[in-house]
Formats: structure tokens, C-alpha cells, sequence
């Protein structure tokens, strides 16, 4: 018996959420074989292009390869080839390098960019619809920013330095968002000030992101003309020269990089294939997905590429929440003719729309009704970028999204501003940092409440107490100087017990052992750090003196290390008075781990969820300022 073919043209968001149902709903069909074709070997996520465009990731973060998306699914098989034509009598596709029999075929090859005809666009503007757009474009801007920076002519370096972006969708929108956040990091590269870089919007209509809420639109409006962007409204583009833009008013901007993301059409390789089109080129097809005029022929129209008017004169959106339902719809529908089964009319499940501007600020609007911003907009991006990784059942990238998006990201330019992505992750030492910071506290607490009650602070300093006038070292000159008062009692208290009786029943280890004596490191002083103590304190007067400055200073290394402040130099105090613990014979082995902790935290984990974040690059900037002087560019005028 002869299979089924079916072939599913595009590896798209709408080609791989319907092979992956394909596969599903007829895995246990053996006489059904699926065939998806496209030029690359690896999905793009096209709703990410901006951040490979602004110097945020790199090309391979937002790159699905094929084999892992598809490597459990034994009824599909990968091809990579371009197509070029569908021969829909003889149900055949045809690809530069072979040909593909169809029972079925889903195309599914998306769009590309809408220039409208406007000269110039092609050969001097910029578009952000594939891999090969994104990685060019900031190729381009990381050159054209150095060249500048050495520029001496004024005007000159001004266009240069002068970044427009035509259209203000959410493509335009977003990909001005990581030029805000990139412009600090290309200013600094380069020896420039980032207030010489300028970012504009140039938007034909009279408003922006027409597809929110006018709410919404006008919060990101606000934050975009905060972070300094100029936005041109009711200016349409006619012209784009190589140092110039003209608008329609007759107004020239000197620019030398115009991003154009003004509109979309479908692949203009659909044109070749003899269907009727519509708008934009997207060809037509009814309520299953179907091809218009060939729905005897198993032809089926997906994505950005399908013309299907939802409501009058309104055609599926071209956006993922859409590619993804066709794909879906497409899917269902051919399974149900396989199986003899009644087709389903495509139903758009449009759960909202969000935009963002950067990595750390964003809008949305969820099922009409539900309006965020800010942090809250650009998390829930995020989960939804996560939910498309669970629909394709795919975990493997789920984690190398979390890792690209929240860890390996450079320049705090992530939704936690940083505080999970520093070079060696500290994050994961925040919770050992405050726990070592409490251990310190609490230590540190029964120095100063003695005998008494810790939610009864008037029964503090007290008996047992580091603050009374009782020594608590267990010093041999101090003790003997203490006599009448009963001073070597309260140093033996402190140190645990009698150092020739710990000697003799205590056991070593590195781990407190239930019923064990635990060891002192050091059962007596050495002679010269004994005599370095004595040095110090060689009476009562400065041993008391000592002992309430060694339990203030303890109280304030514990806040410190909690509140990651000075984390480093925090880190290091202790490992010194640990080490001298050791030494004076108050310490035990079981207790070692300290110093290793200590250690550990030494590798900035205050940056992470602490205020060294903050503290220590402001400290950085002023003693540079301060060493070197301020670093000025080459021909920048002075500020």
C-alpha cells in the first residue's frame, strides 16, 4: 500500500507547530510520511531577531536546529533545500536539487519586508527579517560607530552617530528598545559619550503600536521619549539615500542608517506559485486553511504567507499567536481528511499583545483586559517565549533560552538587571552568602545578650555577656591579672573548657558528631602569636576595650555580608579572624568551613541580589575619575 505524503514547506513558527502536530496526531499511522522542507537546518525565532540586531545575544541563541526539535518524532524527515516552485496538478514540489511528492502539503514559507516601493530602501536601508538582516545590521552598527568616533568632521560624525528606524510596530519598536540599552556599551567601546548617539522613529500614522491599547501605547511612548528617542509622527519616508533620509514633509535627516520595518508581505517566492493572492501578496485561502481553487488538491496555506479575512476586510494578523493557529488548524484539518473525518474552521485564539522596549521594559495587554508594564510586561514575554518551547515539547531549548535570556547576558541588559547574569553566575551563592551572614549574626548576638533574653533587650550586656567588666579571652596574663575577680572562670566558659581537658577527650573532625567533644584547631597559643596578643592587650582596661569592639565589628561583618556590601572585603576580614581564632585557641575544626565559604564568596556574589551591585562599580567610576581622569574621545566636542 502506497503512503501518504505529506510535505509542510517552512520551518516557521506555523511549518514546525504543524509538523510537530502532524506527527503527533499520526504517529501511530506507519502508512503517513511527513516531509519538512526549508533552506535552513534550524528554526528561527523571528521575535527575537532584535536582540541579535542590538548587540544583545548572539546569532545561535535564538537558533532551533531542526534535528533536536524533531529527533523523537520518527515519522517526520528533515530536508534542506529551497523550494521553487508547486507543480498542484501533478502534486509535486520542487526544490532546487529534487522533487517531493504530496498527498498534502502545507506551505508555510512566512513573509519579508513591505518597502512599498519607496526608492532607495533596497539599496541603502536596513531590514530585520531573517538571521542574515539581524547578524548585517550589527555588523553595521558596531562599524559605523568606530568610524565615527574617529570622524573629525562634526557633521559628519552627527549622521553617523544618528540611528533611524522607520515604522513603529512592534519590530521597529523593539528594535529601538535595544539600541537604548546598546548605547551605553557602543559609547563606551569607543571612546565616546553616549548622549552624541541619537535614536528616532519615524512613523507614517499619527500614532504608534497601533495594535495595543491606546493605554499602552502611550506608556511606551512616555518611556521611549524618557530614555531620549525622538519620535517623528505623520511623517511618511520618501526617499532613502546613503547619508540621507527625505520625509514628505521635505524635511532631510542626515543619517547613515535607516532601519526599515514599516510593513510586511508574504515570501515573494509565492508568487511563482499560481494562486490567487491578496494584499501584500498572501495567498488566499477559506476557513480550513485551504488553498483558494485548489481545495481538490490537498494545498494548504499557513502563516504569515495565508490570506484568511477572520472578520470583513480583516485578514489574520501576522503575528506568532496567528502562525502558530493556522499551522495548527492546517494540521487538524489535513489528519481529518486522512481519517475520514470532518474538518474544523479556523477560530483565532488571540490571548493579547505585547511589545518591549529593551530588555527591561515592556507593555502588554492580555485577554483585552489584563494591562501590564514595566517588569511584569517583559516576564510574561518571557513565559510566553517558554509556553512556545512546552508546545513544541522541546526542554533541551527551553533551557538554552533561560540561559541566553537570564545568565549569559552582558551588560545587565535582562529583565533582573543583572542580578543573574554576572561572569560566573553568583547568583547561586546568594543564598550561602546570607546564610554565612547570619551564621556571623547570630554568633555574633550571643556576645552581646550574655545570659539574657534576645526578645528582652533590656536584659542584654549582662552576665556572660562580652559587654560587662568579666574578660572573656582566655588569655594566661589576663586571667592571672583577673584573679580576684573571677575572670579565669569566665575565660574558661568562653573558650568551651580547659584546653588540656578538650585535648584529652576531644576528637577531631570536620563535621560535628553527635556525643563527640569537638577539637580545638589549636590547644594552646603559639609563643609568638601569644606574645603578639600581649602586645595588644596587656590588661584588663584594653582586653575589655577589645572584646565589645570585636563583637560590634562581628555584628557589622554579618550586616555586610547579608546586605552584600563589601562583600569582598567582608569575606576576607573573616577568613583573617578566623584565622586568629584559631591561633588564640577559641576554635574548633568543626567550624573550619569558614574559611572556605569566605573564599568562596570572594568572587563578587554581592553584585548578585546585594548592594555591591551598585556600591562597588560607583567606587570604580570615582577612583578611576579620580587615578586617570576622565577618558575623552578623539574629536568629540567637549561636554
Amino acid at each position: 500500500m502506497a503512503k501518504t505524503k505529506i510535505v509542510v514547506v517552512g520551518a516557521g513558527y506555523a511549518g514546525v507547530f504543524g509538523t510537530k502536530t502532524l506527527s503527533k496526531k499520526l504517529k501511530k499511522n506507519p502508512d503517513v510520511e511527513i516531509t519538512l522542507i526549508d533552506r535552513h537546518t534550524y528554526q528561527t525565532m523571528m521575535t527575537e531577531l532584535h536582540e541579535v540586531a542590538g548587540g544583545r545575544v548572539e546569532e545561535t541563541a535564538i537558533q532551533y536546529d531542526l534535528q533536536r526539535l524533531f529527533c523523537k518524532r520518527k515519522n517526520v524527515k528533515l530536508v534542506t533545500d529551497n523550494v521553487t516552485s508547486i507543480d498542484k496538478e501533478n502534486k509535486v514540489v520542487i526544490t532546487e536539487n529534487g522533487e517531493y511528492p504530496f498527498d498534502y502539503v502545507m506551505l508555510g514559507m512566512g513573509g519579508e519586508p513591505n518597502d512599498f516601493g519607496t526608492p532607495g530602501v533596497k539599496e541603502n536601508g536596513f531590514t530585520l527579517w531573517s538571521m542574515d538582516d539581524a547578524i548585517k545590521l550589527r555588523h553595521h552598527i558596531q562599524d559605523t560607530v568606530k568610524k565615527a568616533a574617529l570622524e573629525p568632521d562634526a557633521e559628519k560624525r552627527k549622521a553617523m552617530l544618528t540611528f533611524v528606524v522607520c515604522g513603529s510596530g512592534f519590530t521597529g519598536i523593539e528594535m529601538v528598545g535595544e539600541l537604548i540599552d546598546w548605547k551605553a556599551r557602543l559609547a563606551k567601546d569607543n571612546k565616546i559619550s553616549a548622549d552624541e548617539i541619537s535614536l528616532l522613529v519615524v512613523e507614517a500614522a499619527p500614532t504608534i503600536l497601533n495594535m495595543l491599547d491606546r493605554n499602552d501605547a502611550g506608556k511606551a511612548e512616555r518611556y521611549l521619549e524618557k530614555k531620549g528617542v525622538k519620535i517623528i509622527k505623520s511623517s511618511a519616508i520618501v526617499e532613502v539615500g546613503s547619508e540621507t533620509i527625505t520625509l514628505k514633509s521635505g524635511d532631510v535627516i542626515p543619517t547613515h542608517t535607516l532601519i526599515w520595518t514599516a510593513g510586511v508581505q508574504a515570501n515573494s517566492d509565492a508568487k511563482e506559485f499560481g494562486m490567487e493572492s491578496a494584499r501584500a501578496n498572501r495567498l488566499v485561502a477559506n476557513e480550513f486553511m485551504q488553498a483558494k481553487g485548489f481545495e481538490d488538491k490537498g494545498v494548504y496555506v499557513v502563516g504569515d504567507l495565508v490570506y484568511y479575512e477572520e472578520f470583513e476586510n480583516t485578514p489574520t494578523p501576522q503575528i506568532v499567536q496567528a502562525a502558530e493557529g493556522t499551522g495548527h488548524c492546517a494540521a487538524k484539518n489535513i489528519v481529518a481528511e486522512i481519517n475520514g473525518q470532518e474538518k474544523e474552521a479556523y477560530k483565532g485564539n488571540y490571548q493579547g499583545f505585547m511589545v518591549s522596549i529593551g530588555s527591561k521594559y515592556g507593555v502588554a495587554c492580555l485577554f483585552d483586559k489584563i494591562h501590564l508594564s514595566g517588569f511584569l510586561a517583559i516576564a510574561m514575554k518571557h513565559i510566553v517565549n517558554l509556553k512556545y518551547f512546552f508546545d513544541i515539547r522541546s526542554g533541551y531549548y527551553a533551557f538554552q533560552y533561560m540561559m541566553h535570556e537570564f545568565f549569559r547576558v552582558e551588560d545587565e541588559r535582562n529583565v533582573t538587571h543583572g542580578h543573574s547574569s554576572r561572569n560566573s553566575n553568583v547568583l547561586w551563592s546568594v543564598p550561602l552568602r546570607i546564610f554565612y551572614g547570619l551564621v556571623w549574626l547570630v554568633e555574633a548576638m550571643k556576645k552581646v545578650v550574655g545570659g539574657g533574653e534576645y526578645l528582652k533587650p533590656s536584659t542584654w550586656f549582662g552576665e556572660g555577656s562580652w559587654f560587662s567588666d568579666t574578660v572573656a579571652f582566655p588569655f594566661e596574663w589576663l586571667k592571672d591579672a583577673d584573679a580576684a575577680t573571677g575572670a579565669s572562670a569566665a575565660g574558661d566558659a568562653a573558650a568551651g573548657t580547659d584546653a588540656g581537658a578538650v585535648a584529652d577527650a576531644a576528637q577531631f573532625g570536620l563535621s560535628y558528631a553527635y556525643g563527640e567533644e569537638p577539637m580545638l584547631v589549636f590547644d594552646h597559643m603559639p609563643k609568638w602569636f601569644s606574645s603578639l596578643m600581649e602586645f595588644m592587650m596587656p590588661n584588663k582596661e584594653v582586653a575589655l576595650f577589645m572584646q565589645k569592639f570585636m563583637t560590634i565589628f562581628e555584628v557589622l561583618i554579618a550586616l555586610a555580608l547579608i546586605a552584600g556590601l563589601f562583600t569582598w572585603l567582608s569575606s576576607a576580614t573573616t577568613i583573617a579572624l578566623v584565622a586568629a581564632f584559631c591561633l588564640s585557641g577559641m576554635f574548633y575544626w568543626v567550624n573550619i568551613w569558614f574559611i572556605p565559604v569566605a573564599f568562596a564568596l570572594m568572587n563578587g556574589s554581592g553584585r548578585s541580589i546585594g548592594l555591591d551591585k551598585w556600591v562597588v562599580p560607583w567606587l570604580q567610576r570615582k577612583l578611576g575619575k579620580w587615578w586617570y581622569g576622565d577618558v575623552k574621545s578623539m574629536y568629540g566636542q567637549e561636554k
